[in-house]
């Protein structure tokens, strides 16, 4: 069941969303509400535990690799844009790695 709910494309779009939060946090932090500031910090903080917890998860399973884990894990506390950046390039890996689709048939 993990296999199923930990895909690549949803981590990829679940830290896109936390890096949106922080970002959203960074401009409030010199022009927003108290309200705003802290509903957005327990969200970062949130949604950091959360994707750690799911990145540890999906390296076990084989879903991403130990360097994706680690941007999203470990760096993402301090600056979630790494491992955001770090979901494209792999993505772009995958992308390259993949191998080419088959011609078609031709009939003669």
């Amino acid at each position: 069941m993990a296999r199923r709910l930990l895909t690549f494309e949803r981590l990829k779009w679940a830290s896109f969303t936390h890096s949106a939060i922080y970002t959203a946090l960074l401009v409030t932090v010199f022009t927003g509400p108290d309200e705003a500031k802290l509903v957005l910090g327990w969200a970062h903080g949130i949604g950091w535990i959360v994707m750690s917890l799911a990145s540890i998860a999906a390296l076990r399973l084989r879903v991403i690799d130990l360097r994706l884990a680690v941007a999203v894990a470990v760096l993402g506390g301090v600056g979630p844009f790494i491992g955001s950046i770090e979901f494209v390039r792999s993505a772009r890996r995958r992308r390259s790695e993949a191998p080419a689709p088959a011609p078609a048939p031709t009939s003669a």
